[in-house]
Order: C-alpha cells, then sequence, then structure tokens
C-alpha cells in the first residue's frame, strides 16, 4: 500500500497594522471661559469634572496640557478646537505623534 503523506494548510492572514497612537494637546489660551473648557474636555474627551479641571489648570499654568493618547486624536483635537470656534472662542488643541 503507498505511504500516503499530508500537507497541513497554511492559512495567511494579513497582519494589520495598529494605527499609530497622537498626543491630543489642549493649548491655554486668554480668552475662553475655564467653565467652557471643562464642558468641551468632558463631552468630547469623556473625561470626569475632576479630570477636566485638572486639565484645564495645568494648561492654564504651563501654556499647554496633554488631554488624551488616542488613535483618533486628529478628529478628537478638532470636534473640540470647532467646538470653541462654534461659541466664537479661540480654543485651541492640536496634536503630535506619540514616541
Amino acid at each position: 500500500m503507498p505511504e500516503i503523506t499530508t500537507k497541513p494548510r497554511v492559512q495567511v492572514k494579513p497582519q494589520t497594522e495598529r494605527p499609530k497612537l497622537h498626543k491630543v494637546i489642549l493649548i491655554n489660551d486668554d480668552f475662553t471661559p475655564r467653565e467652557f473648557v471643562v464642558t468641551v474636555l468632558k463631552g468630547e474627551f469623556k473625561l470626569s469634572e475632576d479630570q477636566a479641571h485638572r486639565v484645564m489648570i495645568t494648561a492654564h499654568r504651563r501654556g499647554v496640557c496633554v488631554v488624551a493618547v488616542k488613535d483618533v486624536a486628529e478628529t478628537k483635537a478638532t470636534r473640540a478646537t470647532d467646538a470653541g470656534k462654534a461659541k466664537g472662542y479661540p480654543l485651541l488643541f492640536t496634536t503630535e505623534p506619540e514616541e
């Protein structure tokens, strides 16, 4: 009887690369009301009242503060900045790559 050899089937699963993380940075300004900044931080970044207040105060004292590190940072930063523009405030969020 002939010898039967079997080869295991090799399934190649495509490796998808994880999205790069970026930091969302709040830039301090002297015109946007603190309460509004806290409201935007809570709404867009899902921070608690206490966390949002601490981020806002840190940005106020140091000039900038990292809000979050996300793969959708650009979208979040744009939406948060647009919320300020809609109310006539110069609120500004930027992003930079996480290292």
